[in-house]
């Protein structure tokens, strides 16, 4: 067992293993260790300067779902644009969860928008069903606010992906948008231009939304087919 698996399992909590192991179904029961994330980032950053941290993201497969949860936090710290797609690039076929995939989402990509957008375009079109659940949220996180334009409605609109996790991602990518751009994001579902499940799930999370007006979640009840 390595340096970095033998401090998880001494973080382990077997409660909170038990109550993981449901919640990500893609993941064999005896490969998730039991380690909460408040846990997890100390760790990662304490691993931000050293030499073990090089190693460690230069291992793939990892063998623990808390091992790629650590990857990807790690990763998610790098201050280098070029060297964060090289890292993102080699890490994202390897993500095999949602929550992995969730609880990445790298800060420097706020500033480099326009130089993203390429490797976005790419990760939409792709075949693993993270890399596309991934591309959605990159569009969610960075480009619902300052930097939105109607086009990327579009083009998680277009995504042709029928695994569950990409789905899911593209009706809360919506209902997001329906909380930050309502104007532009209405038209689809009063014109719509979803299809029927992601339409209505879409309206089901919105309306679960603190975000969004009980008088916006009133009339989206009515829009539901």
């Amino acid at each position: 067992m390595t340096e970095i698996q033998q401090q998880l399992f001494q973080w382990q909590d077997e409660a909170y293993r038990a109550f993981q192991q449901p919640l990500i179904p893609t993941r064999e029961p005896e490969t998730i260790i039991g380690v909460r994330m408040p846990q997890l980032r100390q760790y990662a950053k304490s691993l931000a300067k050293g030499e073990l941290r090089a190693a460690f993201l230069c291992e793939l497969p990892h063998t623990y779902h808390e091992e790629m949860l650590l990857h990807v936090l790690l990763l998610a710290q790098e201050r280098d644009f070029d060297r964060l797609i090289a890292g993102t690039e080699r890490v994202l076929p390897y993500i095999d969860s949602w929550a992995v995939c969730d609880s990445f989402s790298p800060k420097l990509f706020r500033k480099h928008t326009q130089e993203l957008l390429p490797y976005i375009d790419r990760w939409l079109g792709a075949d693993h069903e993270y890399t596309v659940r991934f591309g959605i949220k990159m569009l969610m996180d960075f480009y619902l606010d300052e930097h939105f334009s109607p086009a990327y409605l579009d083009k998680v609109a277009a995504v042709r992906h029928e695994a569950y996790y990409v789905r899911m991602m593209a009706a809360w990518y919506f209902a997001t948008a329906l909380a930050k751009q309502y104007d532009a994001a209405i038209l689809w579902l009063e014109e719509r231009r979803l299809d029927a499940w992601t339409h209505n799930k879409t309206i089901q999370k919105a309306v679960e939304s603190y975000r969004i007006p009980d008088e916006r979640k009133a009339y989206l009840r009515t829009l539901r087919r």
